[in-house]
């Protein structure tokens, strides 16, 4: 397939890609980084129509699987609930892992209150993190809402029951083990893109999966974000945290340089305590970190340093949380761009 010119502005929903180039004054100067662009598909469109055609342009195929995240309850006493919704990886021909489209909580303003449920698309709810890590080991993403639960109701033997169109497993002493319900209707239109890391040509791979969003309809939602995930062993390093924490720490100055959406949720500060911590005189990096790790850092801020501190699973990365969103590959990898030569001056790499 003829591949289109990269365009850098004037697509529908894409931010400002910024005045001039980043420092260093090339795209490809970036390190190693992987993304993660919130999208909405339009009515009637779902996520998974966005990971068919990129498995088609690529010769691949899609892989159906779940996605862990939380919702608020109205549940007395129970705080909130951790669920698995529908979440689809694109593989291309030669087995290579090209991303996933996964749903994203915090968009909501765009979607149809009243929408009815899509046919065919579910949720499992439990209020225990536990609990829903073993569904997820023995349940089929393939499997219906009526069969999905059934694995996990033989591992306990138990009978999985339908109530009002929600199937619940109980023990057999009575407590909920986990329920499948209908997802609520228009929550298949929010679609989390997350790329693997990139090495080189970011913007050209970027656009390799955005632009097939754009050419089918899907637009920038009204609380949309950008993440930039930077290897975090870099940041590993008393001097180099503390540049991490005291850029982040001019919040207000960050937002207006990066036009940082307002609607956007899950964005804060970084603790005050940990502003103070890296100020101190720090004899090498555990001491800090020892230190760093004991202050209420968490995942939702406008830079997640939490991986970096060891406190989180999952990819080690540096999470930087609050660029705005866009479709737009190119604008995506400048503003990426300017953010990497802010926290990585000429002559310092992490690479």
């Amino acid at each position: 397939m003829e591949r289109r010119p990269l365009r850098g502005q004037g697509h529908r929903g894409a931010a400002d890609p910024g005045r001039g180039d980043p420092p260093g004054g090339a795209l490809n100067e970036l390190p190693r980084t992987g993304f993660e662009v919130e999208l909405l598909a339009p009515r009637g469109a779902s996520r998974l129509d966005l990971a068919v055609e990129l498995a088609r342009r690529c010769g691949g195929r899609v892989v159906r699987r779940f996605h862990v995240d939380t919702e608020s309850s109205a549940t007395p006493g129970v705080r909130a609930f951790w669920h698995l919704t529908p979440a689809f990886d694109v593989v291309d021909g030669t087995g290579t892992h090209r991303c996933s489209l996964v749903d994203d909580t915090t968009i909501v303003a765009d979607l149809d209150g009243a929408a009815p449920a899509r046919p065919g698309w579910f949720r499992v709810l439990s209020d225990d993190p536990r609990l829903l890590r073993l569904v997820q080991r023995y349940a089929d993403p393939a499997e219906g809402i009526g069969s999905v639960l059934a694995p996990v109701a033989a591992v306990f033997g138990a009978q999985v029951v339908e109530v009002a169109g929600v199937h619940r497993l109980d023990d057999t002493a009575g407590a909920t083990i986990a329920l499948a319900a209908p997802l609520p209707g228009g929550r298949e239109r929010p679609c989390e893109l997350v790329t693997p890391p990139f090495t080189d040509r970011h913007a050209e791979h970027l656009e390799d999966l955005l632009e097939p969003a754009r050419d089918l309809g899907f637009s920038v939602p009204r609380e949309a974000a950008v993440h930039v995930n930077l290897d975090a062993e870099g940041f590993r390093d008393v001097a180099r945290f503390r540049q991490v924490v005291e850029f982040f720490a001019a919040r207000d100055d960050l937002h207006r340089r990066f036009r940082t959406n307002p609607h956007c949720r899950r964005l804060g500060p970084l603790p005050d305590e940990l502003v103070d911590l890296v100020g101190r005189d720090w004899p090498d990096w555990e001491s800090l970190r020892a230190a760093a790790a004991r202050t209420p850092v968490t995942k939702y801020a406008d830079v997640d340093v939490t991986r970096v501190l060891g406190l989180r699973p999952g990819p080690d990365v540096l999470e930087v949380r609050l660029l705005p969103g866009s479709v737009d590959g190119v604008a995506i990898v400048r503003q990426a761009a300017q953010l990497w030569g802010s926290l990585c001056p000429a002559g310092r790499s992490t690479r």
